[in-house]
């Protein structure tokens, strides 16, 4: 997993690891989920991706778009 850059300085997400369809996040105060292309879908993993090599906006995108909506918990 490649740790969050966390450029604000106050995310909840530790770290991040995504393949063609899915993105699995680790948040610091535990648990990881597994979000991919079928729940939460495409268009939120690749805005996810997308904040997630950007290092800011990730874990507000979760709280405000995905919340529950990922295909597994993994820890």
């Amino acid at each position: 997993m490649e740790v969050y850059q966390n450029l604000g300085g106050n995310s909840g997400v530790y770290a991040f690891l995504f393949d063609d369809n899915s993105i699995t996040v680790e948040f610091s105060k535990g648990g990881m989920y597994l979000y991919n292309y079928s729940q939460p879908g495409s268009d939120h993993v690749e805005q996810m991706k997308s904040l997630a090599l950007s290092g800011s906006g990730l874990n507000s995108y979760i709280g405000r778009h995905v919340r529950d909506n990922y295909a597994a918990k993994l820890k």
